[in-house]
């Protein structure tokens, strides 16, 4: 697999985009807004001077990255002649099949399909193709040229070549795959979701405040970030998302998202991303959002 196209040019399909072209593989990201790619391309421009500043790569590689990426807005152009489909849009089910669809007409027979969902079925996902066992999940964290882990989310009827194929070119990543099986939110959300809306929980109940929940988890745990910092960097309607398909997929109460979380989301404050989240950044620092809710009881 030479020639790779990432689907969606938001904070993981550049990184996605960033780390393939960084090891030397032919990257198309494909976007319907162009102004997204070219946003895209200045992020990426700068994360790869973060990295010449500290040592970890060359001027020449941060160069050669940039030419191995090639912006479309068209996915017929950009998607026809991958190896290797790396979808990274929205975490909607319904945009997913919709691309999904449209890509299983582009891409040729040989093409393995990939989502870079955090916690939706790839069976589901699968299903809208004719080639259910060339579907298959790759979970990047993120930020994604920083982070070893990959998920790679078998579906139902992935087959072991696919599997096999996807675990060892993520090790040309030098990213660290796990093998994990299609249940709802995988293994990274299955777990992290529910720590989260618990510290969400004990906060709305007045346990204690957002400084000092964050401070009891990285100084008690070891944690490196809050679970209140951590959702905001996520974006917290991605987390209301990723619980509900919890609690719709398992069925369970205890997946229920705190009514603090949806009201959140509903006034849109969804952290890092609107400027207000558990932490103000309207003034590029981590100050605390001052509001009754918030206030220690």
């Amino acid at each position: 697999m030479k020639n790779i196209t990432v689907i969606g040019s938001g904070t993981m399909g550049n990184g996605i985009a960033h780390t393939f072209a960084q090891f030397g593989f032919n990257v198309n990201l494909v976007d319907i807004n162009e102004a997204a790619l070219q946003k895209a391309i200045a992020t990426i421009t700068k994360n790869l001077d973060r990295q010449v500043q500290k040592g970890s790569i060359g001027e020449d590689v941060k160069n050669s990255t940039l030419k191995n990426i090639t912006t479309f807005t068209d996915l017929v152009k950009g998607a026809a002649q991958a190896d290797l489909v790396v979808e990274a849009a929205s975490e909607n089910l319904n945009i997913k099949l919709t691309i999904f669809k449209q890509l299983d007409d582009i891409c040729p027979a040989s093409t393995i399909l990939a989502t870079n969902t955090s916690s939706i079925s790839i069976t589901q996902i699968a299903a809208a193709t004719k080639r259910a066992d060339k579907v298959i999940g790759m979970h990047f964290m993120n930020p994604v040229p920083v982070m070893k882990l990959v998920e790679v989310i078998r579906g139902y009827n992935t087959s072991d070549e696919v599997c096999n194929a996807v675990m060892e070119l993520s090790k040309k990543l030098s990213k660290v795959p796990v093998e994990v099986n299609d249940f709802p939110g995988f293994v990274a959300n299955k777990i992290l979701m529910p720590m989260i809306n618990e510290a969400i929980i004990t906060l709305n109940e007045g346990v204690a405040g957002v400084e000092e929940i964050d401070t009891v988890m990285k100084l008690g745990m070891a944690h490196p970030m809050g679970p209140l910092q951590l959702a905001d960097f996520i974006g917290l309607d991605v987390c209301l998302n990723i619980l509900r398909v919890l609690q719709d997929g398992f069925g369970n109460p205890k997946y229920a998202p705190c009514p603090l979380l949806v009201n959140m989301v509903t006034a849109g404050h969804l952290g890092v991303k609107s400027g207000k989240g558990f932490y103000d950044y309207s003034g590029g620092t981590k100050e605390l959002v001052v509001t009754s809710q918030f206030k220690k009881k």
